[in-house]
């Protein structure tokens, strides 16, 4: 019998979190609280967004506001790096920058921890940004992801390529 595997993967849906920017900018056009601050959000190239506003407080609110749209998309928050606001000029920016991937380092610990604590049998190896888990019996593997999900990393976990 072949072994059964999947993949444990950090990755972005970008087209999700495109829609849940469009929505912030939406909602903070039409929002009363936002009138008059000149509250924006937008890309600033493939993985950073940008949050400018009049003050650091209306500045937080729109990124609250976007990460709840997030939330409401089921993305994690994890996928997000952001800055604290900054005084440029007269508005208040704040950086955000999108991470994907897992590094060596964290594909590391998730690996011993699937050695140490995960059921007998089961092989993990790393490829590139990612991680192949495989073992010959599938109650293992619900084990493994069950055990990966109860840890908290981070950074998002996803599992793909169940087969």
């Amino acid at each position: 019998m072949a072994d059964s595997s999947f993949d444990i993967v950090s990755k972005i849906d970008r087209q999700e979190v495109d829609n849940a920017l469009g929505q912030t900018a939406r909602e903070i056009a039409t929002r009363f609280d936002f009138k008059g601050t000149g509250a924006t959000i937008e890309w600033k190239g493939e993985h950073a967004i940008e949050i400018s506003a009049s003050a650091d407080e209306r500045a937080n609110a729109v990124l609250s506001v976007f990460q709840d749209k997030l939330i409401k998309r089921s993305q994690s928050l994890k996928i997000l790096d952001a800055s604290e606001p900054r005084q440029s000029g007269q508005q208040s920016k704040i950086g955000i920058t999108l991470k994907e991937g897992i590094t060596s380092e964290d594909a590391k610990k998730i690996s011993k921890l699937i050695r140490d604590e995960g059921p007998k049998g089961v092989k993990a190896q790393i490829q590139g940004d990612e991680l192949r888990v495989s073992s010959k019996k599938r109650d293992d593997l619900q084990a493994v992801i069950a055990l990966v999900k109860a840890q908290d990393y981070d950074f998002a976990v996803q599992f793909t390529n169940y087969r």
